[in-house]
């Protein structure tokens, strides 16, 4: 897969965020991109993967149709939202984001600043796919840069950017401890491994 293709498959798991909300549930006949053989049993299992139980358990489940648009596979109630791994990406790319989290991820998709001091948080315990560790919107890896993969991680958006400021936020950081993605940027936010 080249890289373009992976950055395409992030931002087409990053856009099912934006309107997890206002997705209604619907018939079969639809399936998430890259999954088209995955039954919503096994799709609802992949994003519980992305958190622990406990809010994975209790969150809204949504899936991406062929054609983009987004379909609820199950409603839930602590305010989170978790996405099945796209089968699209290198590497597994289930998360589950909590509300402000959401509306970090719609503005990052809507290259749009996100809102002040608005901290949200986003688990990928199944860990992470290929990424640019400074640019959101690289396509490939700048020359000399390579793309950087985390395991398991927790994510921080929206925090003031004092607070990320504590931590390293080089274009190849070790990801086996806490780093700084796309410093310096209006999207950057900490990412915190935790295995």
């Amino acid at each position: 897969m080249t890289t373009t293709c992976r950055a395409a498959a992030v931002f087409s798991v990053l856009a099912i965020a934006l309107n997890a909300q206002a997705a209604d549930s619907s018939a079969g006949g639809m399936d998430m991109k890259g999954a088209k053989h995955k039954s919503d049993q096994q799709l609802i299992q992949s994003a519980m993967k992305a958190g622990p139980a406990s809010i994975s358990a209790k969150a809204t489940i949504v899936a991406m149709n062929g054609d983009g648009s987004l379909r609820t596979l199950r409603k839930g109630d602590n305010g989170f939202t978790c996405m099945p791994d796209s089968g699209t990406a290198p590497g597994p790319d289930s998360m589950c984001l909590d509300a402000a989290a959401m509306n970090w991820l719609g503005a990052l998709v809507q290259h749009q600043p996100p809102a002040p001091n608005t901290v949200g948080f986003i688990y990928m315990l199944a860990g992470g796919t290929d990424a640019s560790n400074t640019d959101p919107y690289a396509a490939k890896p700048a020359p000399g840069q390579k793309w950087i993969r985390t395991g398991p991680h927790v994510m921080v958006v929206g925090a003031d950017a004092s607070f990320y400021a504590a931590y390293p936020s080089s274009a190849d950081p070790d990801t086996k401890v806490p780093y700084v993605m796309w410093g310096g940027t209006p999207y950057q936010h900490l990412m915190a491994p935790v295995k």
